[in-house]
């Protein structure tokens, strides 16, 4: 039998500049940012709405809130609803980003308020604009646990029966077991493969707010999924049952997604 592959880890420092220490975590923001600004803009050129509807100094503007909204709500929603109590006593930490410890569920409502604010002031269409960002949504999810993956965190559960998955992996700081690489699933499912279904939709003649509505519904099933490989936060364990923390977020935004898209079909029959 196939011993597991036993995953050592990545320095998670990239590149170390005197006092300046640059992180593969970080690193995996900034991609995640620069994909999402070329491949919206290119949606909007598509679609006739660059110059036209939205300027190059309007949408540098958006995409500036936009990634405030995403590392300020990712990080204000990790702190309260996944590890509020360490967070409590060392609140200085909160501030240490690049130690890991972003929500998901916060960096999506995060922007979504902060776009929302920014395009009523300045006259721009939200769910227009919405539609094609969160069409290349996953590929910064994609980046995101590329990051968790190279820092060795967010490992899987511990795999009953190794010679049936011959994938797993031990993390050390994990313990000797083997475990399911449960970042590498979320960056499959929730990154990869929802990108390759948003992009072939991206020129759908849906109502506007249509393709946020799919990309909720996606991205739900593919985490309560994955979550079933997941190991819990330690902090929290299982909320009751065989259910997580990641897994009760996510019902609603399927729930909401679901609604929202027969709704808006409905509407334009």
């Amino acid at each position: 039998m196939n011993q597991p592959w036993v995953w050592s880890g990545i320095d998670p420092v990239a590149l170390q500049l005197g006092p300046l220490a640059i992180h593969w975590y970080g690193l995996m923001y900034i991609a995640g940012f620069f994909a999402t600004w070329y491949l919206v803009r290119l949606q909007l050129k598509e679609a006739g709405l660059w110059e036209r509807r939205i300027s190059a100094e309007a949408y540098e503007g958006l995409f500036t809130v936009l990634i405030l909204g995403v590392v300020i709500g990712g990080r204000i929603w990790y702190t309260l609803f996944y590890n509020f109590s360490y967070y409590a006593a060392h609140p200085i930490e909160v501030f240490y980003i690049w130690q890991g410890g972003m929500s998901f569920h916060g960096g999506l409502i995060g922007p979504l308020v902060a776009g929302y604010i920014y395009c009523r002031k300045h006259d721009l269409p939200f769910l227009q604009l919405a539609d094609r960002f969160f069409t290349v949504a996953p590929l910064g999810l994609m980046f995101g646990r590329i990051g968790n993956f190279i820092n060795g965190e967010l490992w899987g559960r511990v795999v009953a029966h190794p010679e049936d998955v011959p994938w797993a992996m031990i993390f050390p700081q994990a313990g000797p077991e083997p475990r399911h690489p449960s970042q590498l699933y979320e960056m499959s499912l929730e990154g990869i493969a929802l990108f390759v279904v948003m992009w072939s939709l991206r020129k759908k003649a849906w109502p506007a707010g249509a393709k946020v509505a799919v990309f909720l519904i996606g991205y739900a099933l593919a985490r309560i999924f994955c979550e079933n490989f997941r190991q819990p936060d330690a902090q929290l364990g299982f909320l009751f049952a065989h259910v997580t923390m990641g897994m009760m977020q996510s019902l609603p935004m399927l729930l909401i997604g679901a609604g929202w898209f027969f709704w808006l079909m409905r509407r334009k029959q």
